[in-house]
């Protein structure tokens, strides 16, 4: 697609940072909204979403190498190159990295962690939709070949000499499979925001909607890089997206009738 917005020679504006940031930015702007309208500190809330970000960019990366750690131990320069560099990691590290720095930040600065946890779910949901349109334009995170008629075929060498994208080769378009999933996610988090009985429910059903989505969306991909277990039948993503949903599962249990009740009056 469109790697590159802008070139320099041999650089470039890479189309992927651009709407990264644009997603992070947008995301954490409705974050500090929606937490000011939930009574929560706004210049606190901007602080952990920055920590959070931080976090969750330096979690995605190692995940990435983790996933291929025996290649980059055997080709340990190749952690620095371009096309890693360039890279944005596995989500479910970035996503574990930021709710663990939240975590520590909610618990240092006293913060109502689950409010604040609801709060910020929508945000993430929309940021990463926006991230998922720069996978695309960059041409990472690709599907495997298909005959559907809306399969994609990349063209453009960069992709291929970047993240090694398959070139003029109908693909699943997982990036936008998973940003119509983050659309959709997000539509029902602000719904169900306005209508929480109980603080943690928003949070829960994020966790538990984008893995039960991220679970099944791994089956169309092909892109290396997000670790293989029991033979090749799961991916590391997988697993991570199992944990996700059994963690939203555990926020969604809280919501008893008597808990609801006791949290309506």
């Amino acid at each position: 697609m469109f790697p590159r917005l802008i070139d320099f020679g041999n650089y470039g504006l890479p189309t992927y940072g651009v709407l990264a940031a644009t997603g992070l930015l947008v995301g954490l702007m409705l974050n500090v909204r929606l937490a000011r309208r939930d009574g929560i500190n706004p210049d606190l809330a901007w602080n952990m979403g920055i920590v959070a970000i931080l976090s969750a960019i330096a979690g995605a990366k190692l995940l990435f190498l983790a996933g291929d750690w025996r290649y980059y131990l055997e080709h340990p320069r190749q952690i620095l190159t371009l096309s890693t560099l360039q890279t944005g990691g596995v989500w479910q590290g970035g996503l574990l990295a930021g709710l663990l720095a939240a975590g520590w930040y909610m618990r240092k600065h006293r913060m109502p962690a689950l409010r604040t946890a609801d709060a910020f779910a929508p945000g993430v949901a929309l940021g990463h939709a926006f991230g998922r349109l720069g996978c695309f334009a960059a041409g990472c995170c690709y599907g495997k070949p298909t005959d559907l008629p809306w399969g994609v075929t990349f063209t453009h060498p960069l992709a291929n000499a970047l993240v090694g994208t398959p070139l003029d080769v109908p693909l699943h378009p997982t990036q936008i499979y998973e940003f119509l999933l983050e659309l959709a996610i997000f539509t029902v988090l602000m719904w169900r925001l306005k209508r929480r009985r109980i603080e943690g429910e928003v949070m829960g059903a994020y966790l538990f909607l984008y893995g039960f989505g991220r679970y099944f969306l791994e089956f169309f991909r092909d892109d290396p890089g997000r670790g293989e277990f029991f033979g090749g039948a799961m991916s590391g993503t997988q697993i991570l997206s199992i944990l996700l949903v059994i963690a939203g599962g555990l926020l969604w249990m809280r919501r008893t009738p008597e808990a609801a009740t006791a949290s309506s009056k």
